[in-house]
């Protein structure tokens, strides 16, 4: 065989171990993957206050869209409801510091509750309500 031949082989060998490379930490990358987290009793608690207030979802400062495309791929909220009848109601406690979303499931009455840190702008967890 020709030099160019052995030249050709070594790189096509080169991607293929390249390859499964980036598959293998692709694969580890995505079982790793923090799945929405469920809120203890406790914490949940802990963001409520004495005097929490309905607000218009407009007024709530945090993007839920991306945290409502984890809760769908956990399959804990149903891909069926539109985006537009998600949002039930938005409350904020007295001091500020939390906001709980509902958003509505299939199910009357049945929601899931996202409760917001406002002061880390991020979701901490999400809960079920049965009203």
């Amino acid at each position: 065989m020709a030099m160019h031949h052995y030249l050709r082989l070594s790189f096509i060998v080169l991607f293929v171990i390249t390859s499964c490379f980036c598959i293998y930490f692709i694969i580890k990358k995505r079982r790793n993957r923090k799945a929405p987290k469920l809120l203890s009793a406790e914490k949940y608690n802990s963001s409520m206050s004495e005097g929490m207030k309905e607000i218009s979802s407009k007024d709530s400062f945090f993007n839920i869209w991306p945290y409502v495309s984890e809760l769908k791929a956990a399959k804990i909220l149903s891909k069926k409801i539109k985006e537009s009848e998600l949002v039930h109601k938005v409350y904020r406690n007295s001091t500020e510091d939390f906001e709980h979303i509902l958003l509505a499931t299939e199910k009357e009455n049945h929601f899931v509750e996202v409760v917001v840190d406002r002061n880390k702008k991020k979701a901490m967890g999400y809960l079920f309500l049965d009203l």
